[in-house]
């Protein structure tokens, strides 16, 4: 278990086309009990090759950085990322194959997941029964069995409630942060510097007080009641409340009081397999 982290940042992403992202928030806070603050993009948004550099600026820093993404597709349950389709099985190496796959602007991968539509990902009704498509992994579906929010699949990638054009824009920003910060549980942790993790967001919603299948804050009462649950002082206010804002600045508030959890860092779920296939979401036992 580290117990050397001193900063704690959480990222709300975003696969959305294009290179200037408002779905994109980034919150970061001291150890102690202060509480999370909006970090300002260079422009109007954040891209995502932004929040590559801002990551790579500081890979030195006792910094643990958690990303609302999936970090890798399901493996698992059919043996394969991709079945039919000649693909890595590590997810390096898929992230990888990711990148090199796909020609969006600012690390998007919209067209790694348009060209295989209909046989990999649902993209709509022509692509026939969305139950075709929604293959988990373990994390997800210990977290749904757990008791946890009905998970989204990466493979589905129509509706609001969709992560799979993040995770795979996601997948490329992780290609490219390469080894420069270390991916727990892919990675050992380091005894230096920065680590990345995955979260869900939702997680932080619920241990701050909100029921099953509620996870957003929308004003400045409300998210100040939030952060006094987990540990944290009232927030400075915004000048607008989005839930990408509220929920950055929760979830690194949660991921600052749980880092020291044995339990968060060895959950009895994650085998070797899972590990080699598959990663974790900090926070699910």
């Amino acid at each position: 278990m580290p117990d050397r982290f001193t900063r704690f940042a959480a990222i709300d992403w975003s696969g959305a086309k294009g290179r200037s992202h408002p779905g994109i928030a980034l919150a970061v806070c001291e150890a102690g009990d202060t509480a999370p603050v909006l970090v300002a993009p260079p422009g109007r948004a954040w891209s995502r090759t932004q929040i590559l550099q801002w990551l790579l600026d500081r890979a030195d820093e006792p910094l643990l950085v958690g990303f609302d993404c999936s970090f890798a597709p399901p493996f698992i349950e059919r043996g394969a990322y991709l079945p039919d389709e000649d693909t890595p099985t590590t997810p390096r190496a898929f992230w990888a194959y990711v990148d090199a796959a796909s020609d969006d602007e600012d690390l998007g991968a919209a067209s790694f997941l348009e060209t295989r539509r209909g046989k990999h990902f649902y993209l709509g009704a022509a692509d026939g029964p969305k139950a075709h498509f929604m293959h988990f992994r373990r994390c997800e579906a210990r977290y749904r069995d757990s008791g946890g929010h009905k998970p989204a699949s990466t493979y589905d990638a129509i509706g609001a409630a969709q992560v799979a054009k993040a995770s795979f824009a996601g997948m490329r920003l992780l290609h490219h942060l390469g080894t420069a910060i270390p991916v727990w549980p892919f990675d050992p942790v380091p005894s230096t510097g920065a680590l990345v993790v995955e979260i869900y967001t939702s997680i932080a919603a619920r241990a701050a007080g909100k029921r099953k299948g509620l996870s957003k804050f929308r004003d400045a009462e409300a998210l100040d009641a939030a952060l006094a649950v987990i540990g944290s002082k009232p927030h400075a206010p915004l000048a607008r409340y989005t839930d990408h804002a509220t929920d950055a600045i929760l979830t690194a508030a949660w991921l600052r009081a749980n880092a020291g959890r044995t339990d968060l860092w060895h959950p009895p779920g994650l085998t070797a397999n899972i590990v080699e296939r598959e990663g974790w979401t900090f926070g699910v036992v």
